[in-house]
């Protein structure tokens, strides 16, 4: 079953590029577009979508009151935020008001991929460059943020090395993935390798628990 996505920004220009991200994904697709968080609001309650993609700035109804609504009327329905803002204060407040993820728009395809991937599977995602920016202010720790030391680790993470990740934790041997991935055996020890510093993992075993209780695999 594919996950249904509901795009939210006053751009075109952003509506059409997420939605031509998103058609290259054959496990989501689009069913609908909204340009302002009333009507956001409104076709969340209408298309019942399993995740929001929502602008902060928006006219009529701003993200952040759009993303509360839905929230508290549709709880069922993850919301993952897309903006250029970076201020711990207000990532606070999308937390406070219970988003799911926190992107900034400067991000490449593989974080927004990633961010897609997690949400999908109930887990938050608030990328690397957010949560460093929360954790470096005013001496605060990821306690006080509700952010979970694996969701730091899987922010950390670049779309190779979860597609790695995932292999390795089905069974696959290094040249397996490679064969899967079209890349070197080296390049799959190189990976792994990089796998491990991030994880903290001594070896292939502490992968695959990862894996597992992130939900990387079945």
């Amino acid at each position: 079953m594919k996950t249904k996505i509901l795009i939210v920004d006053d751009h075109q220009l952003v509506i059409d590029g997420l939605s031509s991200i998103v058609k290259e994904l054959k496990e989501y697709e689009i069913v609908g577009k909204a340009s302002n968080g009333k009507e956001a609001v409104s076709l969340t309650e209408m298309l019942s979508p399993n995740l929001v993609l929502m602008d902060i700035d928006m006219p009529i109804m701003n993200g952040l009151e759009a993303c509360r609504r839905i929230k508290t009327e549709c709880p069922q329905v993850s919301v993952l935020i897309l903006t250029m803002h970076n201020e711990p204060s207000l990532v606070r407040k999308v937390m406070e008001i219970g988003a799911d993820g926190y992107v900034l728009k400067n991000a490449d395809r593989e974080e927004f991929y990633n961010a897609l991937c997690s949400i999908a599977k109930g887990k938050k995602y608030f990328s690397a460059e957010v949560t460093e920016s929360l954790l470096n202010t005013e001496g605060k720790n990821k306690a006080n943020f509700n952010i979970d030391n694996n969701t730091l680790l899987l922010a950390k993470l670049t779309g190779r090395e979860l597609d790695v990740l995932k292999l390795i934790a089905e069974g696959f041997s290094n040249k397996e993935v490679a064969e899967q991935l079209f890349i070197s055996h080296r390049t799959v020890d190189t990976h792994r390798t990089n796998l491990m510093k991030k994880l903290d993992a001594h070896n292939v075993a502490a992968l695959i628990k990862f894996a597992i209780k992130n939900g990387l695999v079945e």
